[in-house]
């Protein structure tokens, strides 16, 4: 089937789009990427007075934004706009897009109902739920208020791993640091996890600012680390400990998928998404409060380098073996996206 593919979104290094777009570039269809994100981005970090501007409310940015969107879909003339979260893009832009006909589908990588931060959403997430087509969500219960609330076709698009076999056989020379890790942004619940396990044991920590957040002895800040260099650290250190954000406490996220993609020993939160997608005991490991974290801390850090290995083993063929790869993530994305056309 062709078919006409406009993706809405970001190329930056960090975006999740750049998966959907690489691997739906190699399906036999027409597709386009327009950076909305990225040019507000930019725009937004190129001086201080482009900051003051948008926070006044007086900046001509997103209504530019919306203007070159226009002209992209006319230009192109797609059948189906893919929008990744949609900050960006007014509800009166997708109005008119669904006029001419076009498709609408939005995936957001967030919680399109609670906001936790300047990048999480907005009122054009809001106000455009209702506009779309089709919905996808990693998360269950977002899926169900979709549907309840909205009454509009919602799938499950859980998140997932890039990485080929060249780079994870680089990552598998290393030689293992036997401590705790945790690789990802702070937040106050964040640091306080972190400050208590610190009690018990060191931790290392790698992201932006998290100086500001923590100060106990037995924490080393780190840098955010991007590119190779991120999946060599997800897979050098003996436990990757995840935490789940306040707008996500019951289903996955990122490093759900990208520590056992990369061999790496996962340490995470009880979540039915959790216990789902991966083996208990066998591929990751669920706590379910800080004590049994910090005696299941304890537990990995002891293991033999043969149990180690074997987890770590476990946890990479069941993520290959299941499909857990941002190549298939974007054919299911796909195969929701064409039963539009039908």
């Amino acid at each position: 089937m062709n078919m006409r593919l406009l993706i809405v979104g970001s190329d930056k290094v960090f975006a999740i789009e750049n998966f959907y777009v690489r691997y739906l570039k190699e399906s036999a269809i027409e597709m386009r990427l327009f950076t909305a994100q990225s040019i507000f981005y930019d725009y937004y970090q190129s001086s201080i007075l482009h900051k003051i501007l948008f926070k006044a409310g007086i900046s001509p940015i997103i209504h530019k934004i919306n203007s070159q969107f226009k002209q992209v879909v006319t230009e192109f003339e797609p059948q189906v706009i893919f929008i990744f979260k949609g900050m960006e893009i007014f509800p009166e832009s997708l109005q008119w897009a669904r006029q001419r006909g076009i498709k609408l589908v939005n995936y957001n990588p967030d919680n399109p109902f609670l906001f936790t931060g300047k990048g999480s959403g907005n009122m054009n997430v809001t106000n455009s739920i209702q506009l779309y087509d089709l919905h996808l969500t990693y998360d269950g219960d977002i899926k169900k208020e979709l549907e309840q609330k909205y009454k509009i076709p919602t799938g499950i698009l859980p998140f997932g791993f890039d990485l080929n076999d060249n780079l994870y056989n680089e990552c598998a020379k290393q030689r293992e640091v036997k401590k705790v890790c945790f690789l990802g942004n702070p937040d106050a619940q964040r640091a306080a996890f972190i400050d208590q396990l610190a009690e018990h044991l060191p931790i290392d920590v790698y992201g932006n600012n998290w100086s500001k957040f923590v100060q106990g002895n037995n924490i080393t800040v780190y840098e955010p680390v991007y590119g190779n260099e991120f999946w060599k650290t997800l897979y050098r250190y003996r436990v990757q400990l995840n935490l789940m954000r306040i707008h996500n406490p019951n289903s996955h996220n990122m490093r759900s998928f990208e520590v056992p993609g990369v061999g790496g020993i996962g340490l995470y939160p009880y979540t039915v998404d959790h216990a789902l997608y991966f083996e208990t005991g066998k591929e990751i490991f669920l706590y379910k409060d800080l004590a049994e974290c910090i005696n299941l801390s304890r537990t990995l850090l002891n293991m033999s380098d043969e149990e180690a290995f074997n987890v770590r083993s476990a946890a990479r063929l069941k993520s290959l073996q299941a499909g857990y790869s941002y190549c298939n993530r974007a054919l299911l994305a796909l195969q929701e996206i064409k039963k539009l056309m039908l």
